[in-house]
């Protein structure tokens, strides 16, 4: 495990990205992400792979400065795919502020497409995900269920409206929930991605050796996901997250198998898990709101017993 004394945030808490101090102004905040399409659309996966890649940074409470393109893609494909998932990146990345400023790309039988991304915040006011106290509560700012529906599409059965309204979120920044978030003050904070949100939020609860409750009925759900649940549409990844977090659960018995799944459902270009105190919740879903942020879902606690559990209730 690395260790310097400028080194503020490592790999320790597993956290969302590295954050390293310069001096005492400014410390650079590091990350990279990408995966396969998750649209037939080429324009549209190069979107969301910027928002994802973005996300790391915005949840530290940072401000996305460079990115590098990181990419695979099949030799054989005609090379203006390429270019239209590149395009997306690239707008994307302007709507964050952000500079493209080069890449490296590799041919690879299936394509792939994320950002190396560099950001900057203040040294001491970066918001990890291991200091969520007892009392606070937790704060979803975008719906969950995109990997059941992006798997719905690959098997063909995901309704267009379905998808259309999966992918506007997916493309969706997190940067005005990170500043809303960054005017109050806040204790700790994750982005949902593919651990999913019990993954993540069991995350911030080990690192912060606290204990935490979500109520499945205040988690808000992508329309179209529970229909997608009954036909049995699942990703590999949720399953797996599933079998992950489950010796670290305390599941509701009323609760179904179709509500459990989709609390490890694999997220792609989620929302902000945000841990503030009760005093300054009523501020910082005012502050949301002001940002534009749609979603701002309380959707449970963290408690002081049994640190890194999570108990599900209905």
């Amino acid at each position: 495990m690395a260790s310097h004394p400028d080194l503020l945030v490592g790999t320790e808490a597993g956290d969302d990205a590295a954050v390293y101090r310069l001096d005492e102004k400014t410390a650079i905040i590091v990350t990279v992400d990408f995966f396969t399409p998750i649209t037939d659309d080429p324009y549209e996966f190069g979107s969301v792979a910027a928002a994802n890649s973005l996300s790391d940074v915005y949840a530290m409470g940072g401000k996305p400065l460079v990115a590098l393109n990181v990419v695979g893609f099949p030799a054989k494909l005609a090379v203006e795919m390429l270019g239209d998932v590149l395009k997306g990146g690239y707008d994307k990345a302007t709507e964050a502020g952000c500079l493209i400023v080069g890449g490296h790309t590799v041919d690879d039988e299936e394509p792939k497409y994320g950002l190396s991304v560099v950001g900057i915040v203040e040294p001491g006011k970066e918001v990890t995900n291991a200091n969520a106290q007892p009392g606070d509560v937790l704060v979803l700012t975008k719906p969950i269920g995109t990997g059941i529906i992006t798997t719905g599409c690959k098997a063909g059965i995901t309704p267009d409206a379905v998808l259309k309204t999966a992918v506007a979120t997916m493309a969706e920044l997190n940067k005005g929930a990170s500043e809303a978030m960054m005017r109050v003050g806040v204790n700790s904070c994750t982005d949902i991605t593919g651990f999913g949100l019990l993954g993540h939020l069991r995350g911030m609860a080990r690192g912060s050796n606290v204990g935490a409750t979500i109520r499945v009925s205040d988690v808000p759900v992508l329309p179209g996901v529970w229909d997608l649940l009954e036909k049995g549409t699942v990703p590999r990844g949720t399953f797996r997250n599933m079998s992950s977090v489950d010796a670290d659960v305390d599941w509701d018995d009323s609760l179904t198998d179709e509500q459990r799944l989709l609390m490890c459902d694999a997220q792609t270009s989620g929302g902000l898990l945000i841990s503030v105190t009760k005093d300054r919740l009523d501020q910082l879903l005012a502050e949301l709101e002001s940002s534009g942020v749609r979603t701002r879902a309380v959707v449970g606690e963290i408690t002081a017993d049994n640190p890194g559990r999570i108990t599900v209730a209905p």
